[in-house]
């Protein structure tokens, strides 16, 4: 079997198109492969991408807050939030830290490597919207940042 490239822009822009046309899922085959994204119950979506003959297991989104902060620091990625550089560990930040412009506040991993997000401000965290070790979606809400 041939190994399986996963578009993750192509991922990104199937899961908006499910939330703008409130469809509840889209499946696209190609040479192959196959990608099927699924709305399991609204807001929480769940991201499925397998060859066609096997299949992966699936990554479930936490549902999104009802009212979110303009200043709120989105996913630039889907993956893996952590709040901490290590299982156990001190988070970067909690509620109340002061942060500055490019501190690290949170680690994403994405397809087995650890991207550090940074503070786009200097600001206080006013709100952590995600637990340690949580899938997150692109644009999902992660801290508030005032």
């Amino acid at each position: 079997m041939s190994k399986f490239d996963i578009d993750e822009a192509l991922i990104r822009k199937l899961g908006l198109l499910l939330k703008e046309t409130g469809l509840t899922e889209l499946e696209l085959e190609k040479d192959g492969q196959r990608i099927r994204v699924m709305s399991q119950a609204a807001p929480a979506t769940v991201v499925h991408a397998s060859p066609v003959m096997n299949t992966a297991p699936a990554v479930a989104a936490a549902p999104a807050k009802a009212e979110v902060s303009k200043n709120a620091l989105t996913s630039p990625m889907v993956g893996t939030a952590y709040l901490s550089s290590e299982p156990g560990g001190t988070p970067f930040v909690k509620v109340g830290d002061r942060v500055t412009k490019g501190q690290t506040v949170l680690i994403i991993e994405a397809m087995k490597v650890m991207n550090p997000i940074s503070a786009p401000a200097n600001g206080v965290v006013k709100e952590v919207f995600i637990q340690d070790a949580q899938p997150v979606e692109f644009g999902e809400p992660l801290i508030v940042i005032e």
